[in-house]
């Protein structure tokens, strides 16, 4: 046989090898969904309206009522934020067999990514995937699948040296009998997050309803409040090892906003399970009490009680302080210089916090001593890069999310008790909205 011959020959059976790997790997990290009937009234659990340019979505009934109508009510919203994310990793890893290579070795590693999910939780994605028949990315993943994978994008996207997601800051006040906590999400990927954000207000049978601010297809929670006035929202951090099983840090948030009361109950409730990756939650509740909780694979969660007024960013202060990890990412971040500038700002308020300095403090673009710095510069906590500032009033149950462009857009209020009513209405009462940035 000729050399040429040969080198064919080897080059088919490569070829063949990699064609059957790569269906031997869809077989092996295939995820089964647990069976669901679709609810035939799903659309009395659900409604849909807007508030400027805000998506304001109200689910109720059990978790495959839930998940169903949320697919149904946003599907058209659900298929463009795959779409942009599809083109994002085309971008980023242009050879196709590459992409292809990238995608096994990710199917390989989160195989058993379900496993220690909720199982309403795993019922309420089965439903929120045959909602979203037809679906155009079957190709990619079935549906179910890429659903649990999008539900621990965040879990996926921190367990990568330089995520996109350690950049946020949050604010909280608690002080004259007013207790708030305000936070800038900032997800340095696209737009779209911003521009096609949603407000969901959940009422799951025999939980504590819940409002959480996100976007179409997240079923999950980063930025919440419960009705009995406890706040949650995620912080990235770095310190530990990653593990490809665990509970999704927006599953861990919702599962404690739908049953703790208070500070204390969340962190209690927050050690019940393991996460995936590190992180940090900040929490606040309507007794005044503040807390940032420090939570690593394989380790109890650390809470640290706030002051009066406190500003906390991206890195660990706890017993994972001295992580080299976490030191990387105070030398190489900005969260250093956020969280002085926010500490600053804080403590130079000569009166108790009001919604608007809190707005006003998300929205500064300064450096620690206030010297201007470079619209989108990360030092600044307006970084311009926000997918969505929310400011929570634990006591009044209130809360204000900002319109796009990221924080300069008007904060629109909403009242917990109003819209988690059954029906849901706004209230008369009602606080108002905090103007656009002029």
């Amino acid at each position: 046989m000729s050399r040429r011959r040969r080198v064919l020959w080897v080059a088919l059976g490569l070829m063949l090898g990699l064609f059957v790997g790569h269906f031997g790997v869809r077989a092996r990290g295939r995820l089964e969904p647990p069976q669901v009937s679709v609810p035939a009234d799903a659309a009395a659990f659900a409604r849909l309206s807007f508030e400027g340019s805000l998506r304001v979505v109200h689910l109720s009934g059990t978790p495959e009522q839930i998940g169903y109508s949320h697919a149904r009510l946003l599907r058209a919203d659900m298929v463009h934020n795959e779409q942009v994310l599809m083109a994002e990793l085309h971008r980023a890893v242009r050879p196709a067999p590459l992409r292809w290579l990238l995608l096994d070795l990710a199917q390989l590693r989160y195989r058993d990514l379900d496993r220690e999910l909720d199982p309403a939780r795993r019922r309420e994605l089965a439903a929120l995937a045959l909602g979203f028949s037809p679906d155009p990315f079957a190709d990619v993943f079935p549906t179910y699948q890429r659903f649990v994978y999008l539900n621990a994008l965040y879990d996926i996207a921190l367990s990568f040296e330089h995520s996109p997601l350690i950049g946020c800051t949050t604010f909280t006040f608690a002080e004259a009998g007013s207790a708030l906590l305000a936070r800038a999400f900032d997800f340095d990927v696209h737009d779209v997050f911003d521009q096609q954000k949603a407000v969901f207000f959940v009422r799951e049978a025999g939980q504590i309803p819940f409002a959480s601010v996100a976007w179409p297809g997240l079923p999950g929670v980063v930025s919440g409040m419960n009705r009995d006035g406890l706040a949650l929202v995620v912080h990235g951090g770095r310190a530990g090892e990653p593990r490809a099983q665990g509970e999704p840090v927006v599953h861990a948030l919702r599962r404690v906003l739908s049953t703790a009361r208070s500070v204390d109950d969340a962190v209690k409730a927050f050690a019940e399970r393991e996460p995936m990756v590190s992180h940090i939650v900040i929490a606040a509740d309507a007794a005044g009490h503040a807390a940032a909780i420090e939570r690593a694979p394989g380790l109890p969660p650390h809470a640290r009680a706030l002051p009066p007024r406190a500003a906390v960013t991206n890195h660990f202060q706890g017993p994972l302080a001295g992580d080299a990890k976490n030191q990387r990412v105070r030398r190489e971040s900005t969260t250093l210089e956020r969280e002085a500038r926010g500490t600053e700002l804080a403590l130079a308020l000569g009166r108790p916090a009001t919604v608007e300095d809190a707005v006003r403090l998300l929205r500064d673009r300064n450096a620690p001593g206030g010297a201007p710095l470079p619209l989108g510069d990360r030092r600044a906590i307006d970084a311009h890069i926000a997918t969505h500032g929310v400011v929570f009033d634990c006591v009044h149950r209130t809360l204000w999310v900002s319109e796009a462009p990221h924080l300069s857009g008007r904060f629109v209020a909403f009242d917990l008790a109003g819209e988690l009513a059954d029906p849901p209405h706004a209230l008369a009462a009602a606080r108002p909205s905090v103007p656009a940035r002029p």
